[in-house]
């Protein structure tokens, strides 16, 4: 299903979204169809140039959605998208894809198209904010990827991960402890606090400058970063990777590595020490198993890679 929408002045696009799937607004909620999917949608706009926009729902059906920026001249938002932040339901009606734990942040123009896969619960928080209203709370950090979403007049994106503080504060969001009066209040601040979180993680990166990356570099290093995940078994081929990316080998790395704060080898073996955690406790596979499926010959050395990014020993882990 293909939607097309115009997001005039940055105002958001969740009404007219809800509009074309035939969803229902209850105040500031927009329930899900039954026959689209399940769930629900939220959020709160502030007069200060900060928008927040919850996701707790799953689609049938695979929703491409196409936005239009109709944006003031001056007007300068940055997107934070927060996805897979909230826990996953343990009991479900219909068997569902979680969405990808992770931040994503860029310029209101990169988040022009948006696609919404099939049967995938997204729950997650979006969002926008104005670089003067972030200038206000950051604009004494000197690091260079803080100063680039400050600043930048170029298109940026950058990726990280999610802390468990970051979970917390949203879990704060989904479930308030206040009177239904104060939670826009309360949500203003959890959305101050999970900004807080977020800078803090990406100033723990290298500061080494930062440089703008046209829209077409950025599909080229997040279809780098699709390669690998598909192909969790076979370690990574730079020249390949920077041929299909049509980029010379280096400044691929380096905008691979700006983007997500690591290495195409390290981000490559993370991924892979993940899904090796998931298949452990998911799938209950033995360590041998997914040793071997992740492409590991040597069962002791894929142990001591498992120790380096888990914490403790696959054995240990898969028993806890």
């Amino acid at each position: 299903m293909k939607i097309s929408v115009t997001d005039k002045q940055g105002s958001g696009i969740t009404l007219q979204f809800a509009r074309a799937i035939g969803a229902t607004i209850d105040g500031r909620f927009i329930r899900i169809p039954e026959r689209k999917g399940g769930g629900y949608l939220t959020g709160f706009a502030w007069e200060n140039g900060l928008r927040m926009m919850v996701r707790n729902y799953y689609l049938n059906e695979e929703v491409l959605l196409e936005r239009t920026n109709e944006l003031a001249e001056g007007q300068d938002d940055i997107i934070f998208f927060i996805g897979g932040i909230f826990p996953f339901p343990l009991q479900q009606e219909k068997q569902l894809i979680p969405e990808e734990a992770s931040v994503f942040i860029c310029t209101h123009a990169i988040s022009s198209v948006l696609t919404m896969p099939p049967n995938t619960f997204f729950r997650s928080v979006t969002i926008a904010v104005t670089r003067k209203y972030l200038q206000q709370f950051f604009g004494n950090i000197s690091h260079p990827v803080i100063v680039s979403i400050l600043e930048a007049k170029e298109n940026f994106a950058y990726e990280t991960g999610i802390s468990p503080e970051m979970i917390r504060a949203a879990g704060e969001i989904l479930h308030p402890a206040v009177p239904e009066s104060l939670e826009s209040y309360h949500s203003k601040l959890k959305c101050e606090e999970l900004l807080c979180y977020i800078f803090a993680l990406l100033m723990q990166r290298e500061a080494v400058p930062t440089s703008g990356m046209h829209i077409d570099d950025i599909k080229a290093i997040y279809a780098i970063k699709s390669r690998l995940q598909l192909q969790l078994d076979e370690p990574p081929d730079i020249a390949s990777l920077a041929r299909e990316a049509r980029m010379s080998a280096p400044k691929m790395r380096k905008l691979f590595k700006q983007t997500f704060g690591k290495g195409v080898f390290e981000y490559y073996q993370s991924m892979r020490m993940q899904e090796a955690a998931r298949l452990l406790k998911e799938k209950r596979l033995t360590v041998s198993e997914v040793g071997y499926q992740l492409g590991f010959t040597n069962l002791s050395h894929f142990s001591r890679v498992f120790e380096q990014h888990i914490g403790m020993k696959p054995k240990k882990y898969s028993a806890t």
